[in-house]
């Protein structure tokens, strides 16, 4: 009612308004509240009919996923000490002139290291999917002046690679951070090159404690086409190094099988 009140003319208007008593609030009041319900269920109703179109047609997976607790694994004069990465790459048989991803990147320890050993001729893109962990990676790349890594923000369940483009893919202690493996995996496919191969390192534990077992990796990786090429036990003699090339053909999204944990 006050508003009815401002404005020129105002107390010739407050006046006719009190003069007409509360028989008119009464129905004013009744279709507010009526709008406000109705605002109320349009609310209530919107984040549903979202979820339904946002529905995948990949299926979810029948084990826990890890939350993403930290941009890193450990500290990165650790994991030297142990000598990881060069047994990795070495397993993985990297070669300059190659173009590699390391996806969920972090803080970049594989990638700032990748850069060197496959040289000017070669790339690296390094990716992730918290826009402040990518950030702080591009700084990092500028920073030390590698010149062919590139730096991508990535989605949680679509990497968002260029396709064809990929001789190797490593996945470095964060696969059991996928929310949704077999369309993470099933969009992965295209990224790699003829006899290109995807490198998964993860810690032998179940994925509620930031692992993977190797039968739960094996499963869901075989699920989507790929075939198991190469295991090693890693020297912290808790990791393990599994590599896949795709050897089947790509299942229709809603035919994929899942995995029990």
């Amino acid at each position: 009612m006050s508003i009815e009140g401002r404005g020129e003319g105002g107390s010739d208007r407050s006046s006719r308004a009190r003069s007409r008593g509360a028989g008119t609030s009464a129905p004013r009041l009744r279709s507010g509240r009526a709008a406000l319900t109705c605002l109320a269920l349009a609310l209530a109703v919107a984040p549903a009919c979202k979820a339904q179109q946002q529905t995948s047609p990949f299926p979810d997976p029948q084990r826990p996923v890890a939350p993403i607790v930290s941009s890193r694994y450990s500290n990165e004069d650790a994991r030297d000490g142990v000598g990881e990465f060069e047994r990795v790459v070495a397993l993985a048989e990297v070669k300059p002139g190659m173009s590699v991803a390391d996806i969920g990147a972090g803080e970049g320890y594989y990638t700032i290291r990748l850069s060197p050993l496959v040289g000017p001729e070669g790339r690296v893109l390094a990716q992730d999917i918290v826009p402040a962990t990518r950030d702080a990676l591009a700084e990092r790349v500028n920073r030390e002046r590698l010149d062919n890594v590139a730096v991508k923000l990535g989605l949680p369940n679509d990497p968002k690679l260029p396709a064809q483009s990929f001789d190797r893919v490593f996945l470095v202690h964060m696969y059991h951070e996928i929310e949704r493996p077999s369309e993470f995996l099933w969009h992965l496919r295209d990224s790699l090159r003829r006899g290109g191969r995807i490198v998964v390192v993860d810690a032998d534990r179940p994925t509620n404690r930031h692992g993977t077992p190797p039968r739960l990796l094996i499963c869901e990786f075989t699920a989507l086409g790929y075939g198991l090429t190469r295991f090693e036990t890693l020297p912290d003699k808790e990791s393990y190094y599994a590599q896949f090339e795709a050897t089947a053909p790509r299942p229709v999204p809603g035919e994929i099988k899942t995995c029990p944990a």
